[in-house]
């Protein structure tokens, strides 16, 4: 259903049939990055958050994480997390496949600025084991987004 959902929204843009199925997970930036001989950071994992005025989705380059501080400058809430159980019922697609294609009516798609270093990326597609190859620019389009925003920083590496 939520693979239909995010290919019928790729359709209006022509970019349909450019979605990449594995027979493998690739729900985690570490798996989809394997799946795709890929860097970590071309992974656009998309993380879902909860704000007073509705459910949010927020592209991010895979080597990063949300930087609290940041996320409440912009959006002068604290950052909120959609809880695993709600994920599917308030993006319209399910934990692990979780991308800004054909979201639910009402949630805002954001941008994250550590994408822009890339000229591609890769965001999930619907499921658990789908990915798609795109351009910035063509993340922009297909992603109706409402933004770019700063949210993210490098995690702290651990030896």
């Amino acid at each position: 259903m939520s693979l239909e959902k995010a290919r019928e929204h790729l359709a209006k843009y022509g970019k349909d049939q450019d979605i990449i199925l594995f027979e493998q997970s690739s729900a985690t930036v570490r798996e989809a990055a394997a799946d795709l001989n890929t860097e970590e950071g071309r992974i656009a994992k998309t993380m879902s958050f909860i704000l007073s005025s509705g459910p949010i989705v927020i592209v991010a380059a895979g080597d990063r994480k949300i930087d609290n501080r940041k996320f409440k400058d912009t959006f002068q809430e604290k950052a909120k997390m959609i809880g695993p159980e709600e994920v599917e019922s308030l993006t319209g697609h399910p934990v692990g496949g979780v991308c800004p294609f054909g979201v639910n009516a009402g949630v805002r798609v954001y941008l994250d600025e550590s994408l822009k270093r890339f000229d591609y990326v890769y965001p999930a597609a619907g499921t658990p084991n789908s990915a798609i190859k795109l351009t910035i620019k063509e993340l922009e389009t297909t992603s109706e987004y409402t933004s770019w925003i700063d949210v993210t920083k490098l995690p702290i590496q651990q030896d």
